[in-house]
């Protein structure tokens, strides 16, 4: 899957899938910047599953690209830290480029093996 177009059509018609084949756009697309805005849309998404599989997607960005757009970093502090995202981006895009919140995740998270 590498055309944004029928993702988007994917979701207009409340396709089951609809998520899987936004990770599988991360995946394929060679242009974050056509693929970022569909994965906000997957992070804003009524369905509980499309979501879910929406915070995979920008994992998989984050490794391929080593970018996030700020809209999809917006998205994911909403949801439960720990997810494969918050990882991925931490190390895959460089930490300037990266929001206070992720930075206070990922620091305390370290702070606590090492005392540990």
């Amino acid at each position: 899957m590498d055309r944004p177009e029928v993702v988007l059509a994917a979701f207009a018609r409340n396709e089951p899938m609809a998520g899987v084949a936004v990770i599988a756009l991360a995946l394929n697309h060679p242009d974050p910047s056509v693929v970022l805005p569909v994965v906000a849309g997957a992070l804003e998404s009524p369905d509980r599953e499309i979501r879910r599989q929406g915070v995979v997607a920008p994992a998989h960005t984050a490794r391929l690209h080593r970018t996030v757009e700020r809209r999809c970093l917006e998205l994911l502090r909403g949801c439960p830290r720990g997810n494969g995202a918050d990882d991925d981006l931490w190390s895959f895009v460089p930490h300037r480029r990266l929001p206070l919140w992720l930075w206070r995740h990922h620091l305390a998270e370290r702070l606590l093996r090492w005392r540990g």
